[in-house]
């Protein structure tokens, strides 16, 4: 059997498609899907291809640092929240990077500003690859010290 890498139940992933360096995001297995803040959502079609683009501020508390994302739109989808609400919903696939380990899944698009962390992972995305360690947070390391996360600096939890 392989062993499995332990994760916390939150950590800092990458969505390097999208140019998003890194956003903290709360590792939910009660989630089936996983879920990214987007303030705006717009659909249109480029090409035959329906397209979404979409606005993330990707630092908790810190709506001055802002990124404009496009990708193709997988489906649309009833999804209902935590809350029980029933909201439709993008869908988009996309790779995402835990520590040393990307894979593609899928996230649909919410508004998240009342809500602490900019992005949920959910059980599909984590299942088969991680244990999740409700106790611990960022077992797969902090930020990066890094030029391209410079302008991303001073989000504290």
């Amino acid at each position: 059997m392989q062993k499995k890498t332990i994760i916390g139940w939150r950590e800092w992933v990458a969505l390097p498609e999208l140019g998003i360096p890194y956003v903290k995001a709360k590792i939910d297995t009660g989630a089936r899907t996983s879920a990214l803040h987007a303030y705006f959502v717009e659909p249109y079609v480029a090409d035959g291809i329906r397209m979404v683009r979409f606005g993330i501020h990707p630092i908790q508390r810190n709506d001055a640092v802002e990124l404009i994302c496009t990708a193709p739109v997988k489906d649309v989808r009833v999804v209902t929240d935590s809350g029980g609400h029933k909201e439709e919903r993008h869908v988009i696939e996309t790779p995402v990077r835990l520590g040393e380990t990307e894979w593609r899944i899928e996230i649909t698009l919410t508004n998240r500003d009342t809500m602490l962390f900019r992005m949920l992972l959910g059980r599909r995305a984590v299942r088969k690859r991680f244990l999740v360690a409700p106790g611990k947070s960022f077992q797969q390391g902090q930020v990066p010290e890094d030029p391209q996360f410079l302008s991303f600096e001073g989000d504290e939890e």
